[in-house]
């Protein structure tokens, strides 16, 4: 029904539209992700300000029409995340977070536990800037599969079951192998395996660290079983 939709929302993206428009993304709690168009915001006087910035965290007034785009009739800032646009490599994190939800939920069904996700990973990110390491990145990506129903079997050969001897890892099967299922895997080492199963089950805040050889490995889990079990693409994370 046409009217006002009033939600939080973090910006996920925008883009520049005609001579004052911007077309942004948004991930909200009970809508998942929508467009909108908030007209004259390009403006010096533009009544949005800077509150529509991407990484930003803002309560929302919408107005539903005719038009897929949701038209933006009034923002006010929740959270900035004013220092983590500071640091570099904060920022980076901040777009790379943004762009794998956007890409792993881009429908409008509703995913409460993303946007508190996102919420976190930014709030973490504009508290510690330090934390915008490659091991985050990953461990974020790992909690949205949670989320989004594949997450990777890593406690027994996710083609026959057996508990013992898993040495290998299967984007297709959707988690770890065993000697005798491997055909189609790759080797994942023990580092990189005990690197997913502490990130799936610890917060953000606690990610685990693991060198740099075995993060290589653990992406390539995550890659394969996105592509595979979702059919697309994550932007590669940072290392470093």
């Amino acid at each position: 029904m046409a009217g006002p939709v009033r939600t939080e929302a973090v910006v996920l993206r925008s883009i520049r539209y005609g001579e004052a428009d911007r077309i942004l993304h948004f991930y909200t709690p009970g809508r998942g992700r929508v467009g909108g168009i908030a007209k004259g915001v390009r403006r010096s006087r533009s009544r949005f300000g800077g509150r529509l910035e991407p990484f930003s965290r803002v309560a929302l007034i919408l107005h539903e029409g005719r038009s897929d785009l949701l038209t933006v009739t009034a923002a006010d800032s929740v959270r900035t995340h004013a220092r983590l646009r500071e640091n570099g490599p904060a920022l980076d994190a901040a777009a790379r977070a943004c762009d794998a939800v956007a890409r792993m939920f881009e429908t409008a069904n509703p995913q409460p536990e993303v946007f508190h996700l996102l919420c976190n990973e930014l709030a973490l990110l504009d508290d510690e800037p330090d934390r915008a390491t490659y091991a985050n990145q990953l461990a974020f990506r790992l909690k949205l599969m949670l989320v989004a129903g594949f997450a990777p079997q890593l406690s027994a050969c996710a083609e026959c079951g057996a508990i013992e001897h898993l040495q290998g890892y299967s984007g297709a099967a959707g988690g770890v192998v065993c000697a005798a299922c491997e055909a189609s895997a790759f080797s994942l080492g023990e580092e990189a395996h005990t690197f997913m199963v502490a990130a799936l089950g610890r917060p953000l805040l606690e990610a685990p660290a693991a060198s740099e050889r075995a993060l290589r490995q653990a992406e390539r889990a995550i890659n394969e079983t996105v592509e595979h079990h979702a059919h697309l693409r994550l932007r590669p994370a940072a290392a470093g």
